[in-house]
């Protein structure tokens, strides 16, 4: 099975020749640098045949660490890149976006204080008919706003969304994480929204089997069917290894299984994204 990660970090070290910016060093996942190199053992390790890289915000919107790795090891990893939404030179950038290579679309966050009025002040809305006219897939992370991307999302028909983190608030725990859900699945509704069921460990109250979070995978499994639910980790936020976040699907839910199991654990993805198997 081939299977691919829909979310993975990698970045460096803060530093003079590389800052990021001022105050969010406390917002790392981890406070060292992460590699490719480690992400690559770390997938041999787990058997991940592929991943999405996805630039943190810590570092600023930089994508260059990430389009490296993906210059370097094309079979293994793709990015959805950052941009800074208020640079005027922004708009510019939509249209030939794709033709770096390894470069499948753009991933914006909108949870945070640093991010979260983008979303409803109008700084963003030129992106959406942008990159809709322009066939950039975008990866959205907004957790408390999604009434927004479900007006997004109609405005804008041929314009392909993907929900971050199953649309769940990070800080929160199951059971009342899942309070949430209807209005996730609500979005299913949009044909040109998919969801990631990524990071489900990290909302779990429970050690493996994460059973208070299975619910969540069904949920959406049944909104959005195999075609537009993809597996995924956050990896270096996640509480457990790497084996437990695959096992929690392939072994843990037996109603997820065959041609269905493949499309959510990576097929899914690169058809969504355009990545070529």
């Amino acid at each position: 099975m081939l299977i691919t990660d829909s979310q993975l970090h990698v970045w460096g070290a803060n530093t003079p020749q590389r800052p990021w910016p001022a105050g969010r060093e406390r917002d790392a996942q981890r406070p060292y640098p992460i590699s490719k190199e480690t992400l690559l053992f770390e997938m041999d390790l787990a058997g991940v045949s592929r991943a999405i890289l996805v630039p943190p915000s810590w570092e600023g919107d930089r994508n260059d660490l990430a389009l490296e790795a993906a210059r370097l090891y094309p079979d293994r990893f793709a990015v959805m890149g950052r941009v800074a939404l208020q640079d005027p030179n922004a708009r510019d950038l939509v249209a030939g976006w794709k033709e770096q290579p390894g470069m499948l679309g753009m991933r914006f966050t909108f949870h945070g204080q640093h991010y979260r009025h983008l979303l409803t002040d109008g700084s963003a809305d030129w992106l959406w008919l942008a990159a809709e006219r322009h066939g950039v897939p975008l990866m959205v992370l907004a957790p408390g706003s999604l009434d927004a991307i479900g007006r997004i999302a109609g405005r804008h028909p041929g314009l392909k969304l993907v929900i971050d983190h199953a649309g769940l608030r990070l800080r929160e725990k199951a059971p009342e994480v899942l309070d949430d859900l209807p209005a996730v699945c609500a979005l299913a509704r949009h044909a040109n929204v998919a969801v990631k069921a990524s990071g489900l460990p990290s909302l779990s109250a429970q050690p493996y089997p994460f059973r208070d979070v299975h619910e969540i995978v069904r949920r959406l499994y049944d909104a959005f069917g195999p075609q537009r639910t993809f597996w995924g980790t956050d990896l270096t936020r996640m509480p457990c290894t790497y084996r437990e976040c695959i096992d929690l699907f392939t072994r843990e839910l037996g109603w997820l299984k065959g041609e269905d199991l493949a499309r959510v654990m990576g097929l899914g993805v690169c058809a969504w994204l355009g990545w070529a198997v």
